[in-house]
């Protein structure tokens, strides 16, 4: 936050929570004079959420309280330590969502039934859409009508995953890959790789440039 912020009266206390709703990294960087009341704010609504939901929370996560997360039995939602919800973002269990994550606004993640794993260090950029499940075509019955598979998504470490970008169910991206913003995802992408495009395809690699 800036030398301005940090300076400004309580009364500006529920701006500075909605910022950090918006922008969930500035949470890691508050000032001890911010964290007074920025961390007994994130316990209350952490407290909250893993009583309601079948959430677990590991220490120093930051959620914000216009997030959407759901998790019931058998579609449980597992945070790692310093991850981050933004303001808005969807979360559908089962998800399993390692350290260092950032989920920004606006993404949506829906387990469907296998899952969502995002391990450590991923970066999910605003509007990004990763749904682990899909419906049937069969020309003899409606959409409405058919039945709904499942078979997973995964993230390895260190992914980012671009604004608007959407992963299909049945795809996993590997460690340390870049999915480009409005990419569309529908099969595996291989560690290091850059891909963009609809559909997807590799346009190059961390490692060489």
């Amino acid at each position: 936050m800036s030398d301005e912020l940090d300076e400004s009266p309580p009364e500006f206390r529920e701006q500075h929570q909605k910022r950090l709703s918006w922008m969930p990294w500035l949470y890691h960087a508050l000032k001890p004079k911010h964290l007074v009341w920025a961390r007994p704010w994130q316990q209350a609504i952490q407290a909250r959420l893993m009583r309601e939901e079948t959430v677990t929370l590991a220490e120093d996560c930051f959620v914000s309280p216009e997030a959407g997360i759901f998790a019931q039995l058998g579609r449980p939602i597992r945070i790692g330590p310093r991850s981050t919800i933004a303001a808005h973002a969807f979360l559908h269990g089962p998800l399993t969502i390692g350290a260092d994550v950032s989920i920004n606004s606006r993404a949506s993640l829906d387990g469907g039934a296998v899952g969502i794993t995002v391990g450590d260090g991923c970066r999910i950029a605003s509007g990004a859409t990763l749904y682990a499940f899909n419906h049937g075509l069969s020309p003899e019955r409606p959409v409405r009508d058919q039945p709904v598979t499942s078979r997973g998504i995964v993230l390895g470490v260190d992914v980012w995953v671009g604004a608007n970008a959407g992963i299909v169910d049945g795809v996993t991206v590997g460690d340390h890959a870049v999915v480009g913003m409005g990419a569309v995802v529908t099969h595996d992408v291989p560690p290091w790789a850059i891909v963009a495009g609809n559909p997807a395809r590799v346009i190059g690699s961390r490692q060489t440039r």
